[in-house]
């Protein structure tokens, strides 16, 4: 008996031309699914492969209508010959209903196979050269030079205790969760001033000389930071001449 199925990405898209085609192949029962190619959940072709028999054949418009993957094509493939199902497809030399059309899919899943391994060993011998030459792949570790000062001014003003948490992330303009990121970096333990912070903060009126000064001193630390920043960019560029 030949089953017929077959799959359309989109709703908007019809399933008339192939549908047509199965008929005219002899598909005594269509199923037909809405699901795109990398979709994993296809109902009806779930219930064809529960209703298929030893000796029927499954007919396809593609090979791509059927599998998501050259993996996925492989092991449905696998799973129909072991229930002595064959498959045949309508646009490709393929057709498992006889020994040729087994050895041509066998054939090309052995090329996507190689294709496969060829890339995992360049991919390796890639990644061996970069580690000869003192690269290391991953995220690059550390800050920025404007983040450096930035994490500096943050830990200077977090260990005078006068402003609050959400304080410091305004004047740095930074969010809280960058500002502990910041301290963190720094090696700043985090949370034991909070509560004397905002006692502290309740109780002053006036600035002091000294909190002033402090707050100054991680202003400029931000500033010169950011200086130094700026001189680095025109030597990075003449570098590259």
């Amino acid at each position: 008996m030949k089953i017929g199925y077959a799959r359309v990405s989109t709703r908007d898209q019809k399933a008339d031309l192939q549908v047509d085609a199965l008929k005219q192949a002899g598909c005594e029962r269509i199923y037909q699914d809405i699901a795109s190619g990398a979709k994993s959940a296809r109902p009806e072709l779930d219930k064809l492969l529960a209703n298929i028999r030893a000796g029927d054949a499954v007919v396809i418009w593609k090979l791509d209508r059927l599998g998501r993957s050259l993996k996925h094509l492989v092991e449905l493939v696998g799973e129909l010959a072991v229930r002595k199902v064959g498959l045949r497809s309508l646009n490709d030399p393929i057709d498992t209903t006889h020994a040729q059309g087994r050895l041509v899919f066998n054939l090309f899943a052995s090329l996507a196979e190689f294709e496969r391994e060829l890339i995992r060993e360049r991919t390796q011998a890639g990644l061996s050269a970069a580690r000869a030459r003192g690269r290391v792949g991953g995220r690059p570790k550390g800050l920025p030079v404007k983040a450096e000062a930035t994490a500096m001014a943050a830990e200077t003003l977090y260990r005078e205790g006068r402003l609050s948490v959400s304080a410091i992330g305004e004047r740095l303009h930074i969010s809280k969760s960058t500002l502990y990121s910041y301290l963190r970096h720094r090696g700043v333990d985090i949370g034991t001033y909070q509560k004397s912070a905002q006692t502290r903060g309740q109780q002053r009126n006036v600035t002091s000389p000294a909190e002033s000064a402090v707050e100054r001193v991680a202003i400029i630390t931000l500033h010169l930071g950011e200086q130094q920043q700026v001189r680095a960019w025109p030597e990075e560029g003449q570098g590259e001449h």
